[in-house]
């Protein structure tokens, strides 16, 4: 079996800063490194309505953004395999199951459920679909036999749950799934980029993104408005870097020509760094460095999507042959399973000859 790759989206809303140093600009690297036989990229609908059921629109309006973003970064329907979750009704059996191989108390002790449930205020009424969520993402990663899942680290515990699910069908009944590798942003500050107000999570609901698509004066004025240092004050002040929203993003995103083309007094970030923290250097200055860093890397991507938004037709095809791609793999898959739990009754012919002789007999 070669290396294949399958990491996805939930299509609640269009894709952020986040998204693309956390995996976007990974899976294109990874895509058109030759590395990979085969490179599976989902738009996850149906794990996105465990937690909109009762607003479907929101989900089915968000996949062609999605799509777009995808597109518009660099992934190549040449080399890669676009679908949408739903359209992959292999997925849902494989969950069933799997749901045989992992106790309500596994999945409550998950620190990912746990966060979401939390985040969402679930703890007094808890959908049951979005709490086996980790099974669900084990159907997903095994249909296509992925050997790799690039994630952020938020997303650790989820891949560790699919590693036990693995180990367990396999042990159960007979070597049939492969255990996938963790791939995490090699940047430390991309394995969770903050959002502009500060918080640890960035996230659609809380407002404190940065789109992809942002035109650049809402960039500007986003970055203008992120939390740094509130200690400091004066421009003389010492200014730390520890929570300091703007030097993070900077970490992910900042590269040494950066500085040669937008602030030639540094040589690199490092030195931006040590001035800021003995004081001397003011918040807006390395505010309008971070939007002259961040325009240049969103702007290509901001225009390859305007192109694709003139022929949305062409995206939906693109999506539409890429999920009868992914059904014709998960149905091999579901076969393999099957075959293992010994529940492939029609295709059996030695059962239906054992219990045909065994009735002859009689």
């Amino acid at each position: 079996m070669g290396k294949i790759i399958l990491t996805g989206d939930r299509p609640t809303g269009r894709l952020h800063v986040g998204h693309y140093v956390g995996s976007l600009k990974r899976r294109v690297e990874l895509q058109n490194s030759g590395e990979y036989d085969k490179i599976y990229i989902m738009i996850a609908d149906a794990q996105a309505l465990t937690d909109n059921a009762d607003n479907p629109d929101k989900v089915r309006e968000n996949i062609i953004e999605v799509a777009l973003d995808y597109l518009a970064c660099g992934l190549d329907p040449e080399k890669s395999t676009l679908f949408i979750q739903s359209q992959i009704p292999q997925l849902t059996e494989l969950s069933f199951y799997y749901m045989n191989l992992v106790t309500v108390s596994r999945l409550q002790r998950n620190p990912t459920v746990k966060t979401e449930i939390k985040m969402r205020n679930f703890e007094a009424s808890i959908p049951v679909g979005f709490f086996t969520y980790p099974i669900s993402q084990a159907a997903d990663i095994t249909a296509f036999q992925a050997t790799t899942v690039p994630v952020g680290e938020d997303q650790m515990p989820m891949l560790e749950q699919t590693k036990e699910i693995v180990h367990k069908f396999n042990s159960v009944y007979g070597e049939t799934l492969t255990d996938p590798a963790i791939l995490l942003p090699e940047n430390e500050a991309c394995l969770r980029l903050p959002g502009i107000d500060g918080k640890s999570k960035m996230s659609k609901s809380l407002g404190n993104c940065i789109y992809l698509a942002e035109e650049p004066e809402e960039i500007k004025k986003k970055v203008m408005s992120m939390y740094t240092d509130p200690d400091h004050i004066k421009i003389t002040d010492p200014g730390k870097l520890e929570g300091n929203t703007v030097f993070t993003y900077l970490d992910a995103f900042s590269r040494p020509e950066h500085f040669e083309r937008y602030l030639p007094d540094y040589q690199n970030l490092d030195e931006l760094k040590a001035h800021y923290q003995r004081g001397g250097l003011g918040d807006v200055k390395v505010k309008k460095f971070l939007n002259h860093v961040l325009q240049e890397e969103l702007e290509p991507i901001r225009n390859r999507r305007k192109v694709y938004e003139k022929d949305i037709a062409y995206v939906y095809d693109i999506l539409r042959k890429g999920s009868i791609e992914a059904e014709k793999t998960a149905q091999q898959t579901l076969n393999d399973v099957k075959n293992a739990m010994r529940i492939n009754y029609f295709e059996d012919k030695e059962l239906i000859a054992r219990h045909t002789a065994k009735y002859q007999d009689q």
